[in-house]
């Protein structure tokens, strides 16, 4: 989700509830501890140099059972980040408090934000020897070519 879809969402909105991907929920005294700009710069393994730019939500909870951040101070806060930081309608990543900080991306659905779960991957599978798929093969499709192996009443084993 980008910037320009939360806050259309965030509009109509009535409350901001935050759901993981195991479905349970941020609790509702989350706070909105950062709006930001991360940046990325890197090499892959295959050598290429990449950058990658979104903007980032940290979500926190405390004690304070009472918060409830309510849609327009999240438009609030996302407005003054956009004039400060000069923020460009980019891609959501969330960040959330489990075993560690977890990372996630975002999606709306059935008036909820939706945390959605982020994988690793290898970005030069073509520079690295990685194949796209398995190839699945079945043993008796095997060609014993130098005949060097046993087969049953050989004697060679």
């Amino acid at each position: 989700m980008k910037l320009s879809e939360i806050k259309s969402h965030l509009s109509t909105a009535e409350s901001v509830n935050f759901q993981l991907p195991d479905g349970t929920f941020v609790p509702e005294n989350f706070h909105v501890t950062e709006v930001g700009v991360i940046e990325k710069r890197f090499i892959d393994c295959g050598g290429t140099v990449r950058k990658e730019k979104v903007a980032n939500f940290q979500l926190w909870n405390a004690n304070d059972t009472a918060h409830r951040l309510k849609p327009q101070k999240l438009i609030n806060i996302i407005a003054l980040s956009e004039r400060i930081l000069g923020m460009e309608d980019l891609e959501i990543e969330v960040e959330y408090q489990s075993s560690t900080i977890g990372k996630y991306g975002l999606k709306f659905e059935n008036d909820l934000f939706l945390l959605t779960a982020k994988q690793t991957d290898c970005l030069a599978k073509d520079n690295c020897g990685v194949p796209d798929k398995k190839q699945k093969i079945t043993l008796s499709e095997i060609v014993n070519e130098n005949k060097s192996c046993c087969v049953p009443g050989d004697k060679c084993c």
